[in-house]
């Protein structure tokens, strides 16, 4: 198997671009990432997008995009509902891996804002279960709302308890340029914001805006030529049940234990090894069950770890580098492209080694990278 390294990165600010198409925020970020590589070296490109063909009104992204960028190759959009990103990443990595390409490029783009909110609700929904959760009015904040109300009676914790994770993406978003909401905030502010899908309030709740980030990948050879120094270590992913209905135990997402694992074991590295993290953040009760299934917390306890520092940038593991999907802000498919430009920055200036997992609907789909900054 061949090693796979990162050239370049390069995202867009999150914002509403109502000014800028799907096309454009999608080569703004791919040219900024090719920086020396020309667009025909370039092998397949690989689109990680939810929304373009029910918001934007465009299928065949890979084939629009590759031939606006110069790109005459192999080129596919690659759709997993939130996690359609970090699963073009994954097509990409199998892609170099397997000695079929020496260069890729992949790119996450999501253009949503130019929707009212019912319309963006509705195709949002579109990653829970058709039949027995959509029709039935089921949205995904509302289906996280639920977890999150079982997950205070099982666990004895109010509301408020989650309000560290939203304090800490906040506070990272602050000195990321790219952010949406650059500014911070307290558990007071927290406590007080108006409910949104109780018990999920207005700040424990991500808003879905416009972006594009890319990267290029490439093998061992071109990565000396580069002087590429970040390598994927790790790639997997897993699903699970998507209806909670048809799980046996709805606070423990299975497919974020499973494709964490094999990631780990893939990259041969232990949990205590991790020194940054990136998750699907969009409320504090994702983020929770995540770091559980993850095994960075014990079950019921991810709220007190948060509470006593640990995700901070002071702390052992710190999550939300960038101001994670709360302010960052929340770029649908687009997001697990984000996750890893982020964390490229973080791991190019301090080192170490991160990890990166991105969620398809609520947790029925889940996909891990682990990256390694050779310094």
């Amino acid at each position: 198997m061949q090693r796979v390294f990162i050239a370049g990165t390069a995202a867009t600010p999150v914002r509403e671009h109502f000014d800028r198409s799907l096309l454009d925020l999608a080569l703004s970020a791919l040219n900024g990432a090719l920086g020396t590589i020309t667009p025909d070296r370039v092998g397949a490109l690989y689109v990680g997008n939810a929304l373009g063909d029910v918001i934007a009104e465009q299928s065949q992204l890979g084939a629009v995009i590759a031939d606006a960028a110069g790109m005459h190759c192999e080129a596919m959009r690659i759709e997993a509902a939130g996690a359609s990103g970090a699963m073009a990443l994954r097509q990409g990595f199998q892609a170099i891996a397997s000695g079929q390409h020496e260069i890729v490029a992949v790119v996450g783009v999501e253009k949503v804002t130019d929707k009212l909110d019912e319309g963006l609700q509705a195709a949002l929904a579109l990653g829970l279960d058709g039949e027995h959760e959509r029709a039935m009015g089921l949205t995904l904040t509302g289906a996280w709302a639920l977890l999150m109300r079982r997950y205070m009676h099982e666990y004895g914790v109010t509301a408020s308890a989650f309000a560290p994770f939203a304090v800490n993406a906040h506070a990272n978003a602050t000195t990321n340029p790219n952010a949406m909401y650059r500014f911070a905030i307290n558990t007071s502010k927290f406590n007080a914001a108006s409910m949104i899908a109780q018990p999920l309030n207005m700040l424990d709740c991500a808003t879905l805006a416009d972006g594009a980030a890319a990267m290029i990948l490439v093998n061992q050879a071109i990565a000396a030529e580069l002087n590429a120094k970040l390598e994927i270590v790790g790639s997997a992913a897993s699903t699970s049940a998507v209806p909670l209905a048809q799980r046996n135990d709805v606070l423990w997402l299975d497919a974020v234990a499973r494709s964490g694992d094999m990631a780990l074991k893939q990259a041969k590295i232990s949990h205590d090894q991790i020194t940054r993290m990136e998750l699907n953040d969009p409320h504090g009760i994702a983020a929770a069950l995540t770091l559980e299934a993850l095994g960075f917390a014990e079950r019921g306890m991810a709220t007190q770890a948060a509470a006593d520092g640990m995700f901070t940038k002071s702390g052992t593991t710190p999550i939300a580098n960038g101001g994670g999907f709360k302010a960052r802000g929340d770029v649908g498919g687009a997001s697990g492209i984000y996750q890893i430009v982020e964390l490229a920055h973080e791991l190019a200036a301090h080192g170490g080694i991160g990890l990166a997992q991105s969620l398809g609907g609520i947790g029925a789909t889940a996909v891990t990278h682990i990256v390694k900054a050779e310094r």
